[in-house]
């Protein structure tokens, strides 16, 4: 930014979207410090920015395996470093609840083993054992990996910080096409309507 200032072109390059849990959420953290917080010079507040979307990793997720996000869903770190333990696990009860199908970003490191087994604990209370899980590794990159495991099967040692993992709602189902490809899907909310899809204008 301070680069940019100066006149010059800077890009700020980030995997997935640069909005969601990226680095562009700090440019604007940068901008909003104040001088003596070791913030900006004036030079580098006065810069234009531009905020390229891209594709997140739960959507890259979502397209390798089918259609999960068809209904209402959420997104949750569960990376203690800058929110506490606490709300993740008040946000998880909150999307366990609401029966969102939920994206877990950050879900394990070398050292933070704990949350995601508390998060799969917690979610079973609200939702079937066979709930669809998808664990999706190295997204776009060599040794890309998109498996499905049901809720009660999900092992937290075949999850690193390079796994997003999508756990469907109680109305998320698996189905498989004729080269024998195992695909998920959350229905759109139909399913419970009277009348049928086509037909309905409301």
């Amino acid at each position: 930014m301070e680069l940019a200032g100066e006149g010059r072109d800077v890009a700020l390059v980030c995997s997935g979207d640069a909005g969601i849990y990226a680095m562009a959420t700090l440019v604007f953290e940068l901008l909003d410090k104040a001088s003596d917080e070791d913030g900006l010079t004036p030079g580098a507040k006065r810069i234009e920015i531009a905020v390229s979307p891209g594709i997140s990793a739960l959507q890259g997720a979502a397209a390798r395996i089918g259609a999960p996000l068809g209904h209402d869903f959420c997104t949750i770190s569960l990376s203690d470093l800058l929110t506490p333990w606490e709300d993740i696990k008040r946000r998880v009860s909150a999307a366990a609840m609401g029966d969102f199908v939920i994206a877990f970003y950050n879900p394990v490191s070398m050292k933070r083993r704990t949350q995601l087994a508390w998060a799969k604990d917690r979610l079973l209370e609200d939702r079937p054992a066979s709930t669809p899980v998808i664990l999706a590794t190295n997204l776009g990159r060599d040794g890309e990996k998109v498996r499905v495991v049901p809720l009660s099967e999900l092992d937290i040692n075949d999850v690193d910080m390079l796994t997003v993992v999508i756990v469907g709602s109680s109305e998320s189902r698996t189905t498989h096409t004729g080269d024998g490809k195992t695909w998920v899907y959350t229905p759109r909310g139909y399913s419970g309507k009277t009348g049928s899809i086509m037909g309905d204008k409301k």
